[in-house]
């Protein structure tokens, strides 16, 4: 039996509908990604989880959501705002409550801009974090009481590190963290970040999942794997030395190559 990580994908439950048979040919990961609109979470999402329960019967996976994310930052200073971010973001842990995933992807605080700035004004960083607290506090609860891990996704982040201790802040088994390639590859070629191997060792046996997108480092690609630059030995050589197991999620624009990008993996080694 072959000993290399399989790889799932991120997809909308149209899209699970083309690829099943991809899907439930191995324990293939999935992240779902139906439920990020305010549209849909103020909704009757009711009938899309039971859509969704029925459409999965069977997969051996991990199933995970691609929490909201639209127009806000979970660092908002308004209280008003932090507010709304705090329903949206238990909006989407009932809907995991409701199918079954154990994991949510919830977007990083941090920005280019506060890497230079962060240190210009005295107690930033801590006022940053304790906002962080404030919105996620009563999501970590809830996600505590359902066995669900909200996964912080590096999206501007030039610092590996920074969003790493900000997970590590909270002291739960709710909040880790979450890497995806092409925005590490974005920060490496265009704000001198490091390259996209360095933030899986930042990260270490807090990462606990992966977007994994092809890209030039220059803008936010989704492209197949194997059609940017990114170094995927490299990538690969740093999650093999980790024991968190995380979860593998190709996600790309063109969803019909997502069969490929895993074949393109295969084809160099590193994963199935």
């Amino acid at each position: 039996m072959s000993s290399l990580p399989v790889v799932g994908a991120a997809m909308t439950l149209d899209e699970v509908e083309i690829h099943r048979d991809w899907l439930f040919e191995k324990p293939r990961d999935l992240e779902l990604q139906s439920f990020v609109d305010a549209e849909v979470l103020n909704g009757d999402w009711a009938l899309l989880a039971a859509h969704a329960r029925r459409l999965l019967d069977g997969h051996s996976g991990r199933l995970g959501i691609h929490g909201p994310f639209w127009g806000f930052t979970i660092a908002s200073h308004d209280p008003d705002i932090r507010a709304v971010v705090s329903r949206r973001l238990l909006q989407g842990l009932d809907v995991c409550a409701a199918i079954g995933a154990t994991q949510m992807v919830v977007h990083s605080p941090y920005t280019s801009w506060s890497y230079n700035n962060l240190d210009n004004n005295d107690g930033a960083r801590a006022d940053l974090v304790e906002r962080v607290h404030l919105t996620l506090r009563d999501a970590v609860r809830r996600a505590e009481d359902i066995g669900c891990t909200m996964v912080l996704e590096n999206i501007e982040d030039k610092d590996p590190h920074i969003r790493v201790a900000l997970a590590d802040s909270f002291h739960s088994p709710a909040v880790a963290v979450s890497i995806d390639t092409g925005h590490a590859h974005y920060a490496h070629g265009y704000t001198g970040a490091p390259p996209v191997d360095y933030y899986v060792k930042a990260a270490g046996n807090r990462l606990q999942h992966v977007h994994l997108q092809d890209a030039d480092g220059y803008a936010d690609r989704h492209w197949s794997l194997g059609e940017g630059s990114i170094h995927w030995r490299a990538v690969f050589e740093a999650l093999g030395k980790l024991d968190s197991n995380p979860r593998l999620i190709v996600e790309i624009k063109d969803k019909s190559k997502i069969p490929a990008s895993a074949a393109y993996l295969a084809s160099i080694g590193v994963a199935e």
